[in-house]
C-alpha cells in the first residue's frame, strides 16, 4: 500500500503565478465531500487513525510504523499509509479497537460474495462509529517532475467550505525507505514556491476541529497527535 508523504503550506495570492513559473501542469479542478468517523471517546483518532468516506468511497489513513507520533507532530511533513480496500480497513479497525474474530476459508468466501461496501457500512453503524466532521472541498491540482527523478510531485490547492484555504505538496512512495528522497523532492518544490520551513501549517481537519469540535481537538493535542 502506498505511503503519502506531504507538506502543507499557506496559500497566498502569488501561488498560481509561482506554479506557472516552475512549469507545473494543471490537472484540473474538482469538488468532493469528506466525512470522518470515530467512536464517542475518539478511539481511532487518538491513535492517529483517520477513517474517511469521500464521495461514497471509504479510506483509512494510518500512521507509518517507522515514525512515532510525537516526532511526526513536530515535523513539517506528514506520512500516512492509505488503505482503500474495505475488508482490510475493517481488519485494521478491529485491531486498533481491540476486537478479534476468527475467519476460516468458508466464511471469507461468503464475505467476498456479499456486497462488501454495504456490509462495511452496516458494520460501521454497529460499531457506533459516528461522523464527527463533514465538509466540502474545492481542489485545484498540479503536477511537476524533476529531471533525473521519475517520481511526480503533486501540488493541491484546497478551499474548504468552512472558510479555510491550504496547499499541499505530496509525493507517493511504495516503501518506507523512499521517504527521505520524497521529502527532498517536497523540500525542493517548497523552495521553488517560496515556502518557508519554519513551522508546520495547519491542515483542514486541524482547523475544523478547533472551530467546531474543541473537546476533540484538545484531546488530540494532549495525545500529541496534532
Amino acid at each position: 500500500m502506498p505511503v503519502e508523504v506531504e507538506r502543507k503550506f499557506v496559500c497566498d495570492s502569488r501561488i498560481l503565478e509561482k506554479l506557472k513559473d516552475i512549469r507545473a501542469v494543471c490537472l484540473g479542478q474538482y469538488e468532493f465531500k469528506d466525512q470522518y468517523f470515530d467512536t464517542a471517546d475518539f478511539t481511532l483518532t487518538l491513535k492517529d487513525f483517520w477513517l474517511r468516506k469521500r464521495e461514497g468511497s471509504w479510506e483509512l489513513k494510518r500512521p507509518t510504523s517507522n515514525l512515532n507520533t510525537e516526532t511526526r507532530a513536530q515535523d513539517v511533513c506528514t506520512n500516512y499509509r492509505e488503505i482503500t480496500d474495505v475488508l482490510q480497513i475493517r481488519a485494521e479497525l478491529m485491531s486498533i479497537m481491540g476486537i478479534y474474530a476468527e475467519h476460516n476459508t468458508e466464511s471469507l468466501q461468503k464475505e467476498q460474495d456479499k456486497d462488501v461496501h454495504a456490509e462495511f457500512q452496516k458494520w460501521v453503524q454497529e460499531m457506533k462509529l459516528e461522523c464527527f466532521a463533514e465538509f466540502t472541498t474545492v481542489r485545484h491540482s498540479y503536477t511537476l517532475e524533476y529531471e533525473g527523478d521519475d517520481r511526480r510531485v503533486r501540488v493541491d490547492l484546497d478551499q474548504a467550505d468552512f472558510g479555510y484555504c491550504v496547499g499541499e505538496i505530496e509525493v507517493l512512495v511504495s516503501e518506507a525507505d523512499e521517504m527521505t528522497s520524497a521529502m527532498e523532492s517536497i523540500e525542493k518544490t517548497a523552495q521553488k514556491l517560496g515556502i518557508g520551513s519554519e513551522q508546520k501549517t495547519e491542515g483542514k481537519m486541524e482547523v475544523y476541529l478547533q472551530r467546531f469540535r474543541p473537546d476533540h481537538y484538545a484531546a488530540l493535542l494532549k495525545a500529541h497527535v496534532l
